[in-house]
């Protein structure tokens, strides 16, 4: 039997099969709004049978998008915008989750096909980004304002609300996005959070506001909906984010109601030495899960249906979340399925191709 297409229950949720799409930014949105080409490429994944299903980071305010084109959940437009897309994917029997998110010093930026890089103006549709300092993430990106306690409130209060839409959005699961060096990231890491107040400091300052956000959203979507998170397990440079501080974070997430913690790595800073191959971060997620006692999912670099089956199979990781390889084959699930001898159910106008 398939370790990789064994259900998995999280709170009132079962996941069919442990293979979710990782959140990847389409920047295809306008004024945060979903459209058709969400629909599609969410959809495509959800009839290829992946499990869960991941939007792209999504905004919690207008000013945590990373690019003017980024979607988002600040308004009761979003949640009608975000329905038809939900509703397709669960239709099809898969479970969609959106990714929260707050982009800091990393926001209103170009997307990457732009022709421009670094910070958007404001002329051309950009605005002042917030962050734990007034520093830059690099020179051509934008300035920041530093938040003081009454932004870093406005912060809090928009994942919570932003959770309750989520849920009305017909999203079953949410994930804290707290990776990537975006704003929860930029908190969590020395690196970036250069703070003497209360949310900075030593590795329990700087850890408040992700806590403060996942006690937040647990609140507000109630005891049945599953809450993740994603965060950057090590930022790769020896002064910075490691794993022996994800293991500590990883345990008070769970303590707060965190039910899955997503072990991605770096973003805070350009310097990092990644050391990038095939699943290179399995081990974060296996370290995590094995020293903090919680759920973990794996992502990074992982391809083949035997790879994914055994990082599951093996305690690693209770998920894996695919990125570029599902860009390049959306119905990976189902051809996993057949190589590894498992049942999945494709749509019937499919059925000719089984």
């Amino acid at each position: 039997m398939s370790a990789l297409f064994t259900p998995l229950t999280l709170r009132g949720v079962t996941l069919p099969n442990r293979v979710a799409l990782a959140p990847m930014c389409q920047y295809s949105a306008e004024d945060g709004l979903p459209n058709e080409w969400h629909r599609v490429h969410l959809g495509s994944r959800a009839v290829g049978g992946v499990g869960l299903l991941l939007t792209e980071a999504t905004a919690v305010l207008p000013e945590g998008r990373i690019s003017p084109q980024d979607t988002g959940l600040w308004s009761g437009a979003h949640v009608d915008a975000w329905r038809p897309v939900t509703a397709f994917l669960t239709a099809h029997g898969s479970v969609p989750a959106v990714q929260l998110a707050h982009a800091g010093f990393k926001a209103s930026t170009y997307r990457p096909w732009a022709p421009e890089r670094g910070g958007v103006p404001d002329a051309e549709g950009g605005w002042t980004p917030v962050g734990p300092g007034a520093e830059p993430f690099v020179p051509d990106y934008r300035t920041p304002t530093a938040l003081d306690a009454a932004g870093i409130d406005t912060v809090v209060e928009a994942f919570g609300t932003a959770a309750v839409r989520a849920v009305d959005a017909g999203f079953a699961a949410v994930e804290i996005h707290a990776a990537h060096g975006y704003l929860l990231h930029e908190f969590l890491s020395p690196l970036t959070n250069h703070r003497t107040d209360g949310y900075g400091g030593d590795r329990a300052g700087r850890m408040r506001l992700t806590l403060e956000v996942a006690r937040t959203v647990r609140a507000a979507v109630g005891e049945d909906v599953p809450v993740l998170a994603r965060i950057s397990a090590t930022d790769w440079v020896d002064d910075g984010w490691t794993v022996d501080d994800s293991v500590v974070l990883a345990g008070e997430l769970a303590r707060v109601g965190v039910d899955l913690v997503d072990c991605s790595s770096g973003g805070a800073t350009a310097r990092a030495d990644i050391p990038v191959g095939p699943g290179y971060q399995v081990p974060l997620a296996a370290r995590v899960r094995r020293e903090a006692g919680v759920p973990t999912g794996a992502v990074g670099l992982i391809v083949e249906p035997e790879q994914a089956e055994r990082i599951v199979a093996d305690g690693e990781a209770d998920l894996v979340l695919l990125g570029r390889e599902l860009l390049r084959d959306p119905y990976w699930a189902h051809r996993a399925a057949a190589k590894l001898g498992a049942a999945t159910s494709r749509p019937q106008q499919y059925a000719r191709a089984l």
